[in-house]
């Protein structure tokens, strides 16, 4: 790899991405690779913590793999892989459960969301979560983490193991940033704007998956909550659709608020929510019919996923041994 800092992120192939991702992630990632060594996993492990249908999880895998590439991912320069295709992910998470504390784990609050929303399968896999999160991290001495802000608290809990194991074996981990974009827009449900835009929501108007062709968008946006005045001005608090709707038209087409303000003025609801849509499905479009191409592919997406786990195993085993070498473990003479 060169010699630049290591920038790790793993998102679970839990079905298609939304735009709220694609602004929020999958475009920075675009970017971050000419500046970083990128090393992004398709977090299928993690997946399992709540249940899943076996032939939807592989063919969102190839999904959420093919639409990482037709985003702008390039495989020459970053390490694409399958998180369950490095089995050192599981191996070095073990070691790590041992230096960690239930009353750490109880506490996090997905733990929590997570165990209301699925009472039915309230597992150990739901409480061991960031333990796992933190080898992801850790394997790859990963200096910098782009995170949201429902990640915040994992991400503070991964540097505490490592300066926890550090402290009680000796110096192994590099301890981990959390990566902060400044122009990461935070993007909003269309139905109700005071919450996060999600792939989950019941509501299928509600997001705008990376899936929706260009009249599905549209006709989304023309359904997007706004209010009953007909000004189109940045106004979170008193007008927290707009404002929403704003941030996205900004975020896809490099306007500032204030341009588009002045853009939009003595106009409609009907004609800005119109522009919204054209300049979304304008982008996504694209990279959605890409993304369908790839797919027809899948002995290509094989070899990607593949050749970014051999380049990911020789990273987590080099670490890996000195953990084991550090806590006691006898190495294994090879025949």
């Amino acid at each position: 790899m060169e010699d630049k800092k290591i920038l790790f992120s793993a998102v679970q192939p839990s079905g298609i991405l939304t735009l709220g991702n694609y602004l929020g992630a999958l475009r920075n990632f675009t970017a971050l690779q000419n500046d970083f060594n990128g090393i992004f996993a398709l977090a299928d492990l993690h997946t399992l913590t709540v249940k899943q249908e076996p032939a939807v999880l592989r063919q969102n895998t190839y999904e959420l793999t093919a639409l990482y590439l037709a985003c702008g991912i390039d495989p020459e320069k970053s390490i694409l892989f399958a998180q369950s295709h490095v089995s050192a992910h599981a191996e070095l998470s073990w070691i790590l459960n041992t230096i960690t504390y239930p009353g750490e784990l109880s506490r996090m609050t997905q733990f929590k969301d997570k165990s209301r929303n699925h009472e039915d399968n309230i597992n150990m896999g739901l409480m061991d979560y960031p333990v796992l999160m933190a080898a992801d991290i850790l394997l790859y001495q990963t200096e910098l983490v782009p995170v949201g802000a429902d990640q915040k608290q994992h991400l503070e809990l991964a540097r505490d193991i490592a300066i926890r194991f550090n402290n009680r074996y000796g110096e192994t981990f590099k301890v981990p940033e959390a990566y902060i974009s400044k122009s990461t827009a935070r993007i909003m449900s269309l139905s109700e704007p005071d919450r996060k835009m999600s792939k989950s929501d019941a509501n299928l108007n509600a997001f705008i998956s990376m899936n929706d062709d260009k009249d599905t968008v549209i006709k989304k946006f023309k359904r997007a909550v706004t209010d009953s005045d007909n000004s189109v001005v940045f106004d979170p608090e008193n007008k927290p659709g707009i404002s929403n709707l704003l941030s996205i038209y900004c975020a896809v087409t490099g306007k500032t608020v204030k341009e588009a303000e002045n853009e939009f003025s003595g106009k409609g609801y009907g004609d800005f929510k119109l522009a919204v849509g054209e300049a979304v499905s304008s982008v996504i479009e694209p990279i959605r019919l890409k993304k369908n191409d790839l797919l027809k592919n899948k002995d290509y997406l094989d070899d990607v996923l593949s050749i970014g786990a051999s380049k990911a195993e020789r990273l987590a085993y080099r670490t890996l041994g000195k953990v084991y070498k550090k806590v006691g473990l006898v190495p294994r003479k090879r025949v």
